[in-house]
């Protein structure tokens, strides 16, 4: 998945998304964000909610989907700008959401969410962006690994013959400083 918001989050209360920055002893470290990024410590009478852990209602057998499959979605299909008026009324939110989403529960989705929706959407897509995945560039690597894994194995089957004569040396080495080292006995003459 080319997004994470496993560190976005939304704080109850304060409007606007926040970047999870460390946690302390009576909370967590967040950073807004806006143009003019604020520090701030939501502590644990704050309702945090990870931007990672919201899905939006399905009628599909799932019965969720992803928020961040659904910044996908509309990322896919708008880019940055997204097709709403600049004060734009709830028929047009749902007309938003139903081609973004189209299977979306419209018993439990409320207008409400929607307008976070759009509003987060344009706060991610500003300050944390999405990363570009080509198809092209991933049968890229999957060929270049395939073609690396025999000049690998060839490179281990070398090593392992070069270092096979190594070891033989230096266990035929140690046999000889061992015999060395062993002081010789006399042997008693018989007369």
């Amino acid at each position: 998945m080319p997004i994470d918001l496993r560190q976005v989050a939304a704080i109850s209360g304060q409007s606007g998304l926040y970047q999870i920055v460390k946690p302390t002893r009576t909370g967590v470290i967040v950073q807004s964000l806006e143009d003019t990024p604020r520090t701030i410590v939501a502590q644990a009478r704050h309702r945090m909610s990870i931007l990672d852990e919201i899905s939006i209602y399905t009628t599909d057998e799932e019965g969720t989907v992803p928020l961040a499959e659904v910044f996908e979605r509309i990322h896919k299909k708008y880019g940055d700008k997204l097709p709403l008026s600049e004060k734009p009324d709830n028929e047009d939110y749902k007309k938003f959401m139903s081609d973004v989403l189209p299977n979306y529960d419209e018993d439990r989705v409320y207008t409400s969410d929607m307008k976070k929706l759009a509003a987060w959407y344009l706060i991610v897509n500003k300050h944390i962006g999405f990363a570009e995945e080509e198809k092209e560039t991933a049968a890229e690597k999957k060929a270049a690994k395939e073609q690396e894994a025999p000049k690998e194995k060839k490179a281990a089957a070398d090593k392992k013959e070069k270092e096979a004569p190594k070891a033989k040396k230096a266990t035929a080495d140690k046999k000889e400083k061992t015999a060395e080292a062993k002081p010789k006995k006399p042997k008693a003459d018989k007369e």
